[in-house]
This record gives C-alpha cells, structure tokens and sequence, in this order.
C-alpha cells in the first residue's frame, strides 16, 4: 500500500539546508521515491501552522520508504537538514 511522508519544517541555516536539498533528490530518486510537493509558502487554509515549509513524498509502502529513511545515503544528507532546520515528518498509508 502507498504510503506518503510529509514533513513541515522550518529552515534555520539556510546554507546548510540547501546543501542537504541539492542531494536530497538523486537519493530520494534512487529508492523509488516521488516528489510530490514542495513549498515554502504554502497557502494555510484553516487553523495556525508553525512551520515554514511542507514536503510531501510518496513510497510504493512502508518497506521502500523504510529502506529509503534509514539508508546509509540519506542519513548522511540528513545530518544536515536536522541541524539545519526544526519540525516534524508524518508518515501516512494511502486509501
């Protein structure tokens, strides 16, 4: 089942972020991983959202997203968006 990893974040070291972005496609592209969205300002329609920027991916299930999150590649690019910014990253099973 599909399954879609949103992340809500807000970048504070720029630099550093865009280090971790410019390599975060080749590796999320070499685990079978879509790009969905991404946006630094999205539109809030209803309630208050902390964040600065969403993320939305999508993985064939669990086990490709796993296999993709805890790769020796993105946890080596990741070091740099965690220092990088604050938020929150939910994983959801698609109907």
């Amino acid at each position: 089942m599909t399954v879609y990893a949103m992340a809500q974040i807000s970048i504070h070291d720029r630099e550093r972020y865009n280090s971790y972005a410019a390599r975060f496609m080749d590796v999320l592209l070499g685990y079978g991983g879509r790009l969905l969205a991404a946006d630094e300002r999205p539109e809030v329609i209803e309630g208050d959202w902390p964040y600065g920027k969403v993320v939305l991916m999508s993985f064939k299930d669990r086990e490709a997203f796993e296999k993709w999150a805890y790769s020796a590649e993105y946890q080596e690019i990741s070091k740099d968006r965690v220092a990088a910014t604050t938020g929150v990253v939910i994983l959801a099973k698609g109907v």
